[in-house]
């Protein structure tokens, strides 16, 4: 096991190195022009030819990627062209309300969507598993941002249950974890049942209902423990792809985390923010899948003897 993460984190090297190269290309293919963005169309050429000097980008892509790169090798993700702070510093600052809103949308999502499997399972084409599919197919065909006005101006504009936006205590994270959970609720109650109804035509589940076992034993020692594997990988997914910062969802609440960050570089055209969040996102992502490899490992006897066997 030791062998392995170490493997897996020295893959994470040029992983990054090709993400960096990638992420710079484009920012650079596109149209536009970080300085006039900074300065406006009205200033003097030599204002303009001065900042451009100051930020780095009077020189070529080479040069600017190779200088880039220098500063990566010293842990340095370069300092915002706005702001001029530094994007590190910034990205581990907002990281935490991330984190919480992360949590707190796998809070949500986790038991209500595990649970809603169960039963759309175990009420295999009854009102109550239609009622669950449609639901959830809702919730995955609705896109997040149209989710998150509607809860707004209801929850509240309407009702004044809790405040628009705003980072803060609970009230203030709620509705943005709320919106958040929506589609990893509804993709977790999918796998959930596939999976179930899966295992539950085993033999062995044959066999433990011959032994006269309890259905609720059945239920959490032979198909809760079978199914966990798809699970844990829908989870690993969905939280990690949170722990980037979900963009859309963090913007419309004004939650003060890398999301809001990354959408504001991106609106700047602020570079080393667009730059650093990308590459921050990539590490935090790859750590979460290891993780969750990891997790493989104990919960899954099968996943150990074939690594034996290796």
């Amino acid at each position: 096991m030791a062998a392995y993460v170490l493997k897996r984190l020295l893959l994470l090297i040029p992983l990054l190195f090709g993400i960096t190269l990638l992420a710079f290309f484009l920012l650079n293919a596109l149209p536009g022009d970080p300085v006039l963005s900074l300065v406006g169309e009205r200033a003097s050429p030599e204002v303009i030819e001065n900042i451009r000097k100051e930020i780095g980008v009077d020189k070529g892509f080479i040069g600017q990627y190779m200088g880039y790169l220098k500063l990566l090798l010293h842990g340095d993700f370069g300092r915002s062209y706005y702001t001029n702070r530094d994007v590190l510093k910034d990205i581990i600052m907002k990281f935490p309300n991330t984190m919480r809103l992360a949590f707190a949308a796998m809070l949500i999502a986790v038991p209500l969507g595990i649970v809603a499997g169960f039963i759309s399972a175990y009420k295999r084409d009854r009102f109550i598993d239609r009622l669950i599919n449609v639901v959830s197919i809702t919730g995955l065909s609705i896109p997040i941002f149209w989710s998150a006005i509607i809860i707004m101006l209801f929850l509240s504009l309407k009702l004044k249950l809790f405040p628009p936006s705003g980072t803060g205590d609970i009230r203030f994270l709620f509705l943005p974890a709320f919106v958040l959970s929506i589609p990893a609720m509804a993709t977790l109650s999918r796998v959930t049942r596939t999976t179930i109804l899966d295992i539950l035509k085993m033999p062995y589940i044959n066999t433990a209902r011959a032994k006269g076992l309890p259905s609720i034993k059945i239920s959490i020692v032979h198909v809760l423990k079978n199914a966990i594997i798809p699970i844990v990988t829908i989870i690993g997914l969905d939280f990690g792809s949170y722990l980037n910062g979900a963009v859309v969802t963090e913007t419309i609440f004004g939650w003060d985390g890398i999301g809001r960050f990354t959408m504001e570089g991106i609106i700047k055209r602020d570079y080393p923010v667009i730059m650093g969040c990308i590459i921050f996102g990539t590490a935090v992502f790859v750590l979460v899948n290891l993780i969750t490899d990891i997790l493989y490992h104990y919960l899954d006897p099968r996943i150990r003897l074939h690594a034996k066997e290796k």
